[in-house]
């Protein structure tokens, strides 16, 4: 695993999943490696009151019921469509219960607006057409094509981007669970076999960019990943992913909790900012996620390992807040220097601890890029 710069899932976490597979008496549906409860404890992590030998890492941070219902809809013949703000864990969460399920998470289209049916179904190897003519043999399966004859899992992420010729070639298979292959005389139909089914995800935020069919919506049970709020909740999110960064980079260097809460409280700081602003003008581009605060983080700390003091600072750190979240010039700046004046400033005089570094830092940042 060391030689991979991003192992999926059943890859990283395949001694847990051996283990668990290996203690798992539960009835499972299907042909799935683990069951539905070995796996909402794969994702959520073990408790005390589990009894078990192993302590499960919590993988996952949200609603117990998230993870049951999308465990549910995938024991039944049911598309699960993940569906959220931008950093809200949905393709995690996603590649997570791909690698419980099946033990392949990496059967994936990504959509966009150049994607096509043939990325969905099948294509052709040209060569192989021109000097034998065409053959399953001479057929590409599709990651969903091969999901199907295999029985495990195919994954759609941002399905909202991609067409709607795309979009309805998909509801043929959710409806039908086969792929005509009509350029072929025989063997020429390719069944799903059980098991199959298909996790999509899709931003809140493309809404209108292409929208679902009423049909395809039939073929989906939503499932809807709400934003973190919870101050607790989202350092968690915030702590386990850091330490992944550190381990990964073979990085020693403590993240002070004065820091993380700096971090948390700006962060709370521009969403209120946000919410209030009269248009978009006045609100920052970033969409202010736990994904986009994570990104700041650790920005912060390989800065800190690379070219500082090996010690994670208040100034570094505003820094890495504004590099990441000034995206438009002179609009986020001037907001981000309007919240550095207009509560930042009044809260260093009165709290002191890191905020007085941190201003210091975040105004030296924007006079930079100003």
């Amino acid at each position: 695993m060391s030689d991979l710069l991003r192992a999926p899932a059943e890859i990283k976490y395949a001694e847990e999943l051996d283990w668990l597979e290996s203690i798992d008496d539960n009835p499972k549906p299907f042909s799935w490696r683990l069951s539905p409860k070995m796996i909402r404890l794969f994702i959520l992590g073990s408790e005390r009151a589990d009894g078990l030998d192993h302590e499960v890492s919590q993988k996952w941070f949200g609603d117990r019921s998230i993870v049951e219902r999308a465990i549910v809809t995938l024991a039944s013949d049911r598309g699960l469509l993940l569906i959220g703000d931008p950093g809200t864990g949905k393709s995690w969460l996603a590649e997570l219960l791909a690698a419980a399920v099946c033990r392949n998470s990496t059967l994936v289209v990504q959509g966009t607006a150049g994607t096509t049916e043939d990325h969905i179904k099948y294509s052709w190897n040209v060569s192989m057409v021109i000097a034998k003519g065409q053959s399953r043999e001479s057929m590409i399966p599709s990651p969903i094509m091969t999901a199907m004859e295999s029985g495990v899992i195919g994954r759609f992420e941002e399905l909202t981007r991609s067409t709607s010729d795309v979009q309805d070639a998909l509801i043929s298979i959710l409806s039908e669970k086969y792929i005509s292959v009509p350029e072929l005389d025989s063997d020429n139909i390719v069944f799903a076999k059980p098991g199959f089914s298909v996790i999509a995800t899709a931003n809140s935020r493309d809404r209108g960019v292409n929208d679902l069919s009423s049909a395809l919506k039939r073929r989906f049970n939503f499932v809807r990943i709400p934003v973190v709020t919870n101050k607790k909740s989202e350092a968690e999110i915030v702590r386990f992913r850091t330490e992944e960064l550190l381990r990964r980079h073979q990085i020693e260097l403590d993240v002070p909790p004065t820091l993380l809460d700096v971090l948390l409280q700006s962060f709370a700081d521009l969403r209120a900012s946000a919410a209030a602003a009269a248009s978009d003008d006045e609100k920052l581009e970033s969409a202010l996620s736990t994904a986009e605060q994570i990104g700041v983080l650790e920005d912060a700390i390989l800065h800190s390992n690379f070219f500082g003091e090996r010690a994670l600072t208040a100034r570094t750190l505003a820094s890495s807040l504004v590099g990441s979240l000034a995206r438009r010039e002179p609009e986020d700046l001037a907001i981000l220097n309007k919240y550095l004046h207009g509560v930042v400033e009044p809260r260093s005089k009165e709290e002191g601890g890191s905020w007085p570094e941190f201003l210091e830092g975040g105004r030296d940042a924007i006079a930079t890029l100003s």
